[in-house]
């Protein structure tokens, strides 16, 4: 099945960011480098610098440190010695660059630091994906470094799902609990918000998030309603937030015997751990997501290493 949760076109489209990752590349630079406030001067030697992984990982990041150098390394050269998703080996050559040591040294620290997160990012998504017998991953918008950590995730073989808040809609708990009127239930709001759905706008891709079996049901059957008068034949997202796998089985189930699965792509979310991927993958849900890939993950460990002058 294809997921409306893979965006990754929409940051990047045949090697060339797009506006949105430019952009947000650029804010991330240049408050790290203000926030490094590197000195000019020091020695200007001509010199070359190798970047050595001091353990094995996927290596993400390229699009970001090319940004970089160009910007504020311009006099250097640079050739990667790894390709971006490819498999680094301990102490293996991953970048090296040849320039004036000034220039090397103001952009070091960001550099590295930039890397190490996104290859560490890159690197633990790849190690959920491959334990998750082809059950697909997403991460959510719980991130750290925004936009980044959605490259990485993507490069490491997961989804991005949302990039940001208006690139799809997400009708979540707080949602339905700030639309109920007075004498209106949790579930009147979830029927009401559901039907005031602008299908022109959200059909390929709405999330709606539900905290039972009860409302699972009513949101898909109030979907599938609102398709049949618009004939039109798109799924909705179901996003089952913390029911566990078992309960994610009997929503399967339930949604199958209304003949109502047809019409949901269900999104496991919650309290999963990489030792749980193997219960969701039985399930019957089409994808998991979780800020565990992303959050809190240890980078890479990448140093820079100057040879000398050239």
């Amino acid at each position: 099945m294809t997921l409306p949760h893979d965006r990754s076109r929409l940051l990047v489209d045949d090697r060339v960011p797009s506006e949105i990752f430019s952009q947000s590349m650029d804010r991330w630079i240049e408050t790290m480098l203000a926030d490094d406030v590197s000195e000019e001067g020091g020695t200007n030697n001509f010199v070359r610098a190798k970047l050595i992984a001091k353990q094995k990982g996927v290596i993400c990041g390229q699009i970001v440190i090319n940004r970089m150098l160009d910007k504020h390394a311009p006099n250097c050269s640079y050739d990667w010695k790894v390709g971006e998703g490819e498999l680094v080996k301990e102490r293996g050559h991953v970048l090296q660059i040849s320039g004036f040591s000034c220039e090397i040294l103001k952009v070091e620290r960001v550099m590295l630091n930039l890397l190490g997160r996104l290859s560490g990012i890159s690197t633990t998504t790849s190690e959920w994906v491959s334990n998750s017998n082809d059950l697909q991953l997403a991460c959510t918008r719980k991130t750290e470094w925004g936009i980044l950590d959605k490259w990485a995730v993507h490069i490491g073989g997961g989804l991005t799902h949302r990039l940001f808040r208006s690139d799809a809609l997400m009708l979540k708990e707080n949602d339905f609990a700030s639309a109920i009127e007075s004498g209106e239930d949790q579930n009147d709001s979830i029927k009401k918000l559901i039907s005031e759905i602008d299908l022109e706008k959200h059909s390929k891709f709405t999330v709606i998030e539900v905290q039972n079996i009860n409302e699972a049901i009513l949101a898909a059957q109030t979907w599938s309603e609102k398709q049949r008068e618009n004939s039109t034949t798109d799924s909705v997202v179901l996003l089952l937030d913390n029911m566990g796998p078992m309960n994610a089985r009997i929503v399967v189930t339930e949604l199958e015997k209304l003949d109502l699965r047809k019409w949901c792509i269900l999104e496991g979310s919650g309290g999963i751990t990489k030792d749980s991927i193997s219960e969701w993958s039985s399930s019957g849900v089409d994808l998991i997501s979780t800020s565990a890939m992303n959050r809190g993950v240890k980078p890479l460990d990448i140093s820079l290493i100057i040879e000398g002058e050239k």
